[in-house]
């Protein structure tokens, strides 16, 4: 069994991890400005992707601190929604996830 303080050192290493990803790419988006028109071409797609990967990364970084509010809270490892505990298993596989098993598919189904 994987305790709260070893859950909550794993997420802030992933909050850490994330954050540096998030630095290098805005470096990398910042510094495309090719003057020539074919690679600039190619500069915008490979911006798309970036700012994809960006946005991810702010997704679980904003799920990380909610998880990291409700350890502090006293509240994490209980479903958000119904209120049970959620199983070690699952926490081992998304540590920060606010859901009981029931209520992940629930809430995808409904997304």
């Amino acid at each position: 069994m994987t305790s709260v303080n070893q859950r909550k050192l794993t997420l802030e290493a992933r909050l850490k991890e994330l954050n540096a990803r998030l630095h290098v790419i805005d470096d990398e988006l910042e510094s495309h400005n090719s003057p020539d028109w074919e690679e600039l071409a190619v500069e915008r797609e490979t911006d798309e992707v970036l700012e994809g990967m960006g946005l991810s990364a702010q997704e679980e970084i904003k799920t990380i601190n909610a998880a990291l509010l409700r350890m502090d809270e006293g509240e994490f490892g209980y479903c958000v929604t119904c209120g049970t505990q959620v199983s070690e298993e699952r926490l081992d596989i998304l540590p920060y996830t606010p859901f009981c098993q029931k209520c992940a598919a629930e809430h995808a189904k409904n997304q």
